[in-house]
């Protein structure tokens, strides 16, 4: 029986790169050891670390404008790096919320700098939902906006680019990056925890605008430090060597797909496939209004909520793992991200629409 892991994060990765890396385990281009065990300042670790780089760039079609780092701490980690790089003392951060994980990086960025918090949700009618990007209220001086196009809790995805004639705009892409076409030039600063669509946790990519680099920000640690980070080749410290590793092959990977364009046309499909399944279900629903749902998280509700732990039993005897939603909403919820096939999903639907017969 196939199995598929519809986790929110640590996610599933692809099933090609998790068997490449069980092959080369102990023994990495038949050096005898594990990449795990060499010097990340080896000829050999320098040379996948360029390579990783590399690949990124041209998946996300990055310019010489920008650099990229490779850094500790996931995006939690960023939440305190970016207001410790980007704070100025005579200007707010602005802080746009919409949903659990952008109220959370408001909350540490608090500690550091003076922010503004500003609501982009618009919910209405029962419906979760986010106010159009031009109809945000930005203050005019500002010393960043930060926002995150994808919150995983809520099932919501913003796909315009918020803009500001002086702030730079910051992006928490942690579960969104790679799995769409973006302009990074619209962008001044993106991160993004690994552990979705990138690799396995404890690794966050930076990619950061190299004149913000110049900002002498606050005293912060070494490791948090991007003008560091990026003069030492992401190396201030030794870096969590087996993620990079991985990221390096999950990015291989995606090139082999097609890049990040064919991705997103599989996503779409997997998204359309689910929530068209929902809307026309009696027996399911989905909060989310249509123009911010999130292709890569579907939260959904049973309409007889008294059915709830037995979905989650029955939908693990058949091989679909972690569909509880999460505790603050309730509910299931299916992470369906770059690894995830789209068998997985039509094995998803094919379950729920068995339960919802049996069960009515």
């Amino acid at each position: 029986m196939s199995k598929y892991n519809f986790c929110a994060g640590p996610a599933m990765l692809p099933q090609a790169v998790m068997q490449k890396a069980q092959k080369e385990f102990l023994d990495w281009q038949d050096m005898g050891v594990s990449v795990m065990e060499i010097s990340h300042r080896s000829k050999e670790f320098l040379a996948l670390t360029a390579k990783c780089e590399a690949s990124l760039r041209r998946l996300m079609n990055i310019s010489d404008e920008f650099e990229v780092l490779f850094m500790h701490g996931g995006g939690r980690g960023q939440f305190s790096a970016v207001p410790l790089n980007l704070h100025q003392a005579d200007k707010k951060a602005i802080y746009c919320e919409n949903g659990v994980w952008s109220k959370s990086a408001t909350d540490e960025a608090n500690k550091f700098t003076s922010t503004t918090r500003v609501d982009v949700r618009n919910d209405a009618d029962g419906k979760f939902s986010i106010k159009n990007v031009a109809d945000w209220v930005l203050p005019a001086d500002a010393s960043y906006i930060h926002y995150c196009p994808n919150e995983t809790v809520d099932g919501l995805e913003i796909f315009e680019v918020p803009s500001h004639p002086t702030a730079p705009i910051v992006a928490d892409m942690s579960s969104t990056i790679l799995s769409r076409e973006i302009d990074v030039d619209k962008f001044d600063l993106i991160y993004a925890g690994a552990q979705k669509n990138i690799g396995p946790s404890g690794i966050a990519i930076v990619i950061v605008r190299k004149t913000l680099l110049d900002r002498e920000g606050l005293a912060k640690p070494g490791i948090l430090d991007y003008a560091l980070e990026a003069k030492q080749g992401s190396m201030f410290n030794t870096p969590p060597t087996f993620a990079w590793y991985l990221a390096a092959e999950v990015f291989e990977w995606l090139e082999a797909q097609g890049g990040v364009k064919a991705m997103e046309a599989q996503n779409i499909a997997k998204a359309e496939l689910l929530y068209n399944f929902i809307d026309e279900s009696p027996f399911y629903s989905n909060k989310v209004a249509k123009h911010c749902r999130s292709r890569m998280n579907v939260p959904f509700w049973l309409n007889d909520e008294s059915l709830n732990e037995k979905f989650v039993s029955q939908s693990k005897e058949a091989g679909l793992l972690a569909l509880e939603g999460h505790r603050i909403v309730g509910g299931m919820r299916a992470s369906i991200y770059n690894a995830m096939p789209l068998e997985g999903v039509q094995a998803l639907v094919d379950f729920m629409a068995a339960f919802a017969k049996e069960n009515s």
